[in-house]
């Protein structure tokens, strides 16, 4: 094992000027990362100096097996924290040989409203608290609950410290300096309120790049829980009943708001995101992850999935404003709605055309 482990750390620098690129993408689920790895004659810095590559997308559910390939589009490049040295990882997104973008490619969608010049001189920036389950290889319960039985009500879980508290510290560091180390703005982490639960943030990040980072960063903490045996889950009620679900929690600002005043425009805003001016909550909801009204059920810290409503300080609210933003009349807002399962490109992409875009 030693000799393994001294291989997977070669230094390749010293014999080559090689680099190894792992091109990731997003499945036919959604949800469900894939990758593979290609050389290239030496470092790159900029994703357009990448070639475009190919894989099965009847192996993901995403063609047929008469007309399988599917095109990977190169679109953000980060430092590889498992391999080192120049070798990236790349985040990709998909289209038909034909240049069309295939269903699953929600990246496509983003980047036109990102790249909208109203939206761009707004410089949205996003902020996501993503947060995540780790399981018990093979049982799918959680990490350091008793197998077939609950650990104690919660209470003291929540940013807890100790052997009964904490389950899985070394996997969440790792994950945080791996993405530091990958060029992730990755702003934070802490312990949930359900034992085995978990959160990091990412951002603050302007546009396009605040999916591109949370993916990727995703895709590490896959990565990692491979390494350590554990399953890692992003589902927003992975436990039934007087337990937290688990959800992707998007703090969002834009130019307007950030400026004096922005208050009366961050109110306007959140009038746009709610059900009064229209069915954009609706929309949202519909849009914001797979089973999230296990989750949003009027209790543990969230709305009612049919409710919009929004307050100062109020974690129980669909949308909350922080005193900071109250006091200082600017600042940001949190849409508290989105699941841990969510698509940041949607979730991220939609708040900005329903609060910039969008003419009720």
């Amino acid at each position: 094992m030693s000799l393994l482990s001294d291989l997977i750390n070669l230094n390749l620098s010293d014999t080559t000027e090689k680099i190894i690129a792992e091109y990731i993408w997003i499945g036919g689920s959604g949800l469900d990362l894939r990758s593979k790895a290609r050389t290239l004659p030496g470092p790159v810095s900029d994703p357009s100096e990448l070639p475009k590559w190919n894989y099965d997308g009847s192996s993901t559910g995403q063609a047929s097996g008469e007309d399988s390939e599917v095109i990977i589009y190169p679109q953000a490049i980060f430092k590889d924290p498992f391999r080192r040295g120049n070798h990236i990882l790349v985040m990709c997104d998909a289209y038909t040989p034909a240049g069309e973008p295939i269903p699953t490619n929600k990246r496509h969608n983003a980047a036109k409203i990102f790249g909208h010049a109203d939206v761009v001189a707004e410089e949205p920036w996003y902020g996501i608290e993503q947060e995540y389950t780790l399981l018990q290889k093979d049982i799918s319960w959680p990490l350091g609950w008793p197998v077939g039985g609950f650990p104690g009500p919660q209470g003291p879980y929540y940013c807890g410290v100790g052997a009964e508290k904490a389950f899985g510290r070394d996997i969440v560091d790792a994950h945080y300096k791996a993405c530091l180390y990958a060029g992730i703005n990755i702003s934070g982490i802490n312990g949930e309120v359900m034992p085995g639960q978990w959160e990091f943030q990412v951002g603050p990040a302007v546009g396009i790049s605040a999916g591109d980072e949370l993916w990727v960063a995703r895709y590490i903490l896959e990565r990692i829980t491979e390494v350590a045996g554990v399953v890692l889950s992003f589902d927003p009620k992975p436990i039934k009943g007087d337990w937290n679900g688990a959800g992707a929690h998007t703090n969002y600002s834009t130019k307007t708001m950030r400026e004096d005043g922005g208050y009366e425009v961050i109110k306007s805003a959140i009038e746009k995101l709610g059900k009064k001016l229209g069915k954009r909550h609706k929309e949202h909801i519909a849009a914001y992850g797979e089973g999230n009204e296990r989750r949003l059920t009027g209790r543990h810290e969230t709305a009612d999935i049919n409710t919009f409503l929004w307050g100062v300080a109020n974690r129980g609210a669909s949308v909350r404003v922080g005193r900071d933003t109250e006091k200082a009349g600017k600042g940001y807002f949190e849409d508290r709605r989105p699941a841990s399962n969510m698509d940041p490109y949607v979730v991220t992409s939609m708040i900005a055309d329903t609060t910039i875009l969008w003419k009720p």
